[in-house]
């Protein structure tokens, strides 16, 4: 099949490299605004084809990534599940389409509901260049989601990334109620900021009224022991930037860190590990702190030293939202 995540940011290359950069650049910086601030439902924010080139510039390779990694994790906690089928709903130009058939090729077909039309012509662009067959075969339906999802045939897999904020409150119950009706496993992304992480934990209520059980990140389907307010569930992941993103976002850095909160859903069953890892093990000379949220469900502040042998060289390579003890590894 290939390396997706290559294949994709050459696809964005390629339409990138083709526009005029300083207009681009004055999208981005329009963009960044709007996104900043809370998006009225009713603007359409991707109206025009230069917003959707810039707007796979800077911000579809973050998203794909975000993407994958959650994508990736929910997977690792369904390790039968196998989906053909894949609704993505809001799906922008297609970051959720590539990321979802790298974490499970076995899917064939999916269907894409985004209301801007040139955001659609750009992602059935951008997905016509992937050897994935259930993205390069995508079919996209222009629908603005003011509510419930449409009834149609049952799906495998439904995904919504980064989109929750754009709607009303009563609007992101009905739509998050309505996939878990249509869908096996339901898997929602947004920003990792307090903001984000609050509307994850509603969707996380809203699947479990429905009948569904947490398979990621968490690992137990219970309340969220985080106090609101406190603190909020999030993760990050590191990508490369291009050239082109250097210099859209006037950044020096050759690399940009993605925060992103999640949940997954499913009526399959799950196989969840003990603990997942909520920051960067503070590693110091003998000893590694692991936070860990737990499956009682609870936070332990846990220290593993060097006595501790195999455990401790495990510690030392756990990295931020993996599953501890790694599957590979024993003892806690």
């Amino acid at each position: 099949m290939g390396n997706l995540n290559s294949e994709l940011f050459a696809a964005i290359d390629s339409v990138a490299s083709g526009a005029n950069e300083h207009a681009l650049a004055a999208s981005v910086q329009e963009l960044m605004k709007k996104y900043r601030g809370r998006v009225d439902p009713q603007d359409l924010v991707l109206a025009s084809d230069t917003d959707v080139v810039a707007y796979a510039a800077y911000r579809l390779p973050a998203t794909f990534t975000a993407a994958e990694a959650a994508f990736g994790t929910a997977a690792a906690s369904m390790p039968g599940f196998s989906p053909a089928t894949h609704l993505d709903v809001g799906g922008g130009m297609g970051a959720a389409v590539w990321a979802a058939s790298s974490a499970w090729p076995s899917l064939r077909s999916t269907t894409v509901l985004e209301q801007s039309a040139p955001a659609i012509s750009l992602g059935k662009r951008i997905a016509r260049r992937s050897t994935a067959p259930a993205v390069s075969g995508s079919v996209w339906e222009r629908f603005r989601l003011t509510g419930a999802v449409p009834d149609g045939p049952r799906v495998d897999l439904a995904t919504m990334s980064y989109v929750l904020n754009e709607l009303t409150q009563q609007v992101q119950e009905e739509v998050v109620r309505s996939l878990a009706k249509r869908a096996r496993t339901v898997v929602l992304i947004e920003p990792g900021t307090p903001e984000g992480y609050a509307r994850v934990i509603s969707a996380r209520a809203h699947l479990l009224a429905e009948g569904m059980t947490v398979a990621a990140p968490c690992p137990h389907s219970g309340a969220c022991p985080i106090a609101p307010g406190d603190d909020w569930c999030h993760f990050s992941e590191r990508l490369n930037r291009s050239g082109i993103q250097r210099r859209l976002k006037f950044g020096t850095l050759g690399f940009e860190d993605e925060k992103f909160s999640f949940v997954a859903a499913t009526s399959d069953p799950v196989d969840r590990p003990a603990n997942r890892v909520l920051r960067h093990p503070q590693k110091r000379k003998g000893l590694v702190s692991l936070s860990l949220c737990t499956s009682g469900p609870g936070i332990e502040e846990r220290v593993v030293s060097k006595r501790q042998g195999q455990t401790y060289r495990a510690a030392r390579k756990a990295e931020w939202g993996d599953a501890w003890p790694p599957p590979e590894e024993p003892g806690h």
